[in-house]
């Protein structure tokens, strides 16, 4: 699979080829095709893993827990994602793009029912006054468009930010400080 991934987050699905993942795999394209039934199966079974590995954190964030804590964890754990699965994070990416054509069913049916309950755990938070005022649905889109341009964007923050320790300690903290301040107000214990 790592073989798979490489090559499609290199050339997208429409680019990608058996053969290449075949060649990438140090695999003839009949054994390959032993496994899967093709390009279509191989990519599919790529997205199914990753969304798993990718609303893990989402689903994780805690009811019980401290509201502004509960948030900033998953922040942290996204940002850490886009340090360590770049390619996956372009392969999710470039299929949203294509209009989910084979992921639309798991959105609807995994992310969507997720993405819902989370919304609405916000939301309460914020009713509670142990937030600040904000839009649910917002801040989890902000979430996601920020902490995944540092991997789908990887090779523009490599050339910007060419000490990688020093550039990603600077992003963590720059990121976690942006949404500490959206969801502190004076009222609101932080």
């Amino acid at each position: 699979m790592d073989a798979a991934l490489e090559v499609f987050s290199q050339h997208g699905y429409r680019g990608a080829t058996l053969d290449q993942i075949a060649d990438e795999a140090g695999m003839s394209k009949p054994n390959l095709i032993y496994y899967f039934d093709g390009k279509a199966a191989i990519h599919v079974a790529l997205l199914n893993a990753l969304m798993e590995e990718w609303l893990a954190p989402l689903a994780e964030m805690d009811e019980g827990g401290d509201p502004l804590n509960e948030i900033l964890t998953y922040v942290r754990r996204k940002m850490d994602m886009s340090r360590r699965y770049p390619r996956e994070s372009k392969l999710f990416a470039n299929e949203i793009i294509q209009g989910a054509p084979r992921m639309g069913p798991h959105l609807e049916t995994g992310l969507k029912p997720l993405f819902d309950e989370k919304c609405a755990l916000i939301r309460g938070w914020i009713e509670e006054g142990r937030l600040a005022p904000t839009d649910p649905q917002q801040l989890i889109f902000s979430i996601w468009a920020i902490t995944q341009h540092y991997a789908d964007f990887e090779a523009q923050v490599r050339v910007l930010i060419p000490n990688e320790g020093a550039g990603w300690d600077a992003a963590h903290a720059h990121v976690e400080t942006l949404f500490r301040k959206l969801l502190t107000s004076p009222e609101t214990p932080s």
